[in-house]
Formats: structure tokens, C-alpha cells, sequence
């Protein structure tokens, strides 16, 4: 295996500064205000990889709140582009502690699809709530939806997100996925069958009513949950 890293990948969008006066709900650490999107989850992800490894210095880089702020100066140091134009930041982090980054463009997002103040219903369900709600997310996107044929075994690899790869690469190799299609892939649990998230991004199901999504063990444990990624924008949602 290649050297292991964790990593987690943060917009970078000055547009994030407005949060604070776009509604008087709680949607988070951006309220202080931050360019930098729920970079407190981002953080607390890459803290619960490390200290599950034992990386103790990569644990010191990230812990309290000298981690984040650590966290945010490198963050501010190393997007010099943050003014132009919004970015996704690739932060890596060795078990020595050293941080690393990678950059690519991000287009944009209005803040309704990265705050919502609801998930609506699927067209021809209720939509009641969505009318009720101040921060309704736009759906003018769509992916083509596939399913693993091939089982994927739940391990540490799933549960954390870092740069051993090899199961979403191979999943993604096997529905046929190119990096520019509008495609997404299921993986699914060896163990009991179920979905245990996908290839880069979480499923939502609607479910008797409401949308759910793959159960997530709060501690890993192969033998809990569905095998997926705690991800920042589901912990998001959920704690919502």
C-alpha cells in the first residue's frame, strides 16, 4: 500500500461570508463567518481518523481549539485564489502531522443547497414542507444512478476517508465511470447486502415518508452500521 493519508476536501468560497445574515437559523461553525465550509466537521473527521490510528503528532496538529485555528491559517495561507473565484481544497495529513493540500476549481452553489433548511419531497410526494421553508435547495441537476455488482467488505478504509482508494477506484472501474460523467455508484455491504454509501458522495433514500441514509457507526466497529463514511454534510443533516 502507498504511504497512508486522511484527507478531506473543503470549499473554499468567499460567498460563505454572507451565512451569517442569511437566516437567523443555526447552520453552523460559518456563522463566525468562514470561507471555508464546515470546516469544524472537516476537522473533527481527520481528528477521529488520527486518533484511531494512534498518529499522536497528527492528533496534536488538529486537537481544541488551536487545531482548528491551526487549521483555518493554513487553510488561508495556501488558497491565495480564494478571491477570484471558489475552490475545493484537498487537505492532507501524514502521521507525522504535516498537512499537505491539493486544489482544483469549484463552481458555484447558491447557499440553500449547501445550508437547506429541508430536503423536499421527490416530485409527486408532498410538498407542504418545502413551501413552508426559507432555505429550499435547487434540484436542476441530475445523476445517472448505479449499483455495485460486486459486494464491498466494511473496514476502517470505508469508515474513514483517506487516500487508500482502491475500493471506490474499482467500484467506479466496474459501472464504467469516467471522472467528467454524471454518474454515481452504490457500494454495497458484503456482510448483509445492504447500501453502504456511494463512490463519492452520500445516497439519501425516501423511506415512508422522510429521507434516510445509510446507518453510520458513531466509534468503528465492522460488526455496526452500514460500512460508510461519517461525511461532513450528513452529520450536517442529521444533527438537523
Amino acid at each position: 500500500m502507498e504511504k497512508l493519508e486522511l484527507f478531506t476536501t473543503i470549499r473554499c468560497d468567499l460567498g460563505l461570508l454572507e451565512v451569517a445574515g442569511h437566516s437567523s437559523t443555526d447552520v453552523g461553525w460559518n456563522q463566525k463567518p468562514s470561507p471555508f465550509y464546515m470546516l469544524d466537521f472537516h476537522r473533527d473527521r481527520m481528528l477521529k481518523a488520527a486518533v484511531h490510528w494512534g498518529w499522536d503528532a497528527a492528533v496534536k496538529t488538529l486537537d481544541g481549539e488551536a487545531g482548528l485555528k491551526s487549521l483555518e491559517t493554513f487553510l488561508r495561507d495556501n488558497v491565495p485564489e480564494l478571491a477570484s473565484a471558489p475552490c475545493a481544497a484537498k487537505v492532507l495529513i501524514d502521521q507525522h502531522g504535516t498537512l499537505g493540500i491539493v486544489k482544483r476549481p469549484a463552481g458555484p452553489a447558491h447557499l440553500n443547497n449547501l445550508f437547506p433548511s429541508c430536503l423536499p419531497a421527490p416530485s409527486g410526494h408532498d410538498a407542504q414542507q418545502a413551501l413552508k421553508a426559507d432555505r429550499v435547495p435547487d434540484r436542476d441537476f441530475d445523476y445517472e444512478l448505479l449499483v455495485d455488482g460486486q459486494s464491498t467488505t466494511q473496514s476502517e478504509f470505508t469508515h474513514f476517508k483517506t487516500t487508500h482508494r482502491t475500493i471506490y477506484d474499482r467500484a467506479r472501474h466496474r459501472a464504467g465511470i469516467n471522472p467528467a460523467d454524471k454518474k454515481e455508484v452504490l457500494l454495497i455491504n458484503q456482510r448483509d447486502g445492504s447500501v453502504m454509501e456511494g463512490s463519492i458522495a452520500t445516497p439519501y433514500f425516501w423511506r415512508n415518508g422522510r429521507w434516510v441514509t445509510p446507518p453510520v457507526a458513531e466509534e468503528f466497529d465492522v460488526a455496526r452500521g452500514s460500512g460508510g463514511n461519517r461525511g461532513t454534510t450528513r452529520r450536517w443533516a442529521l444533527e438537523r
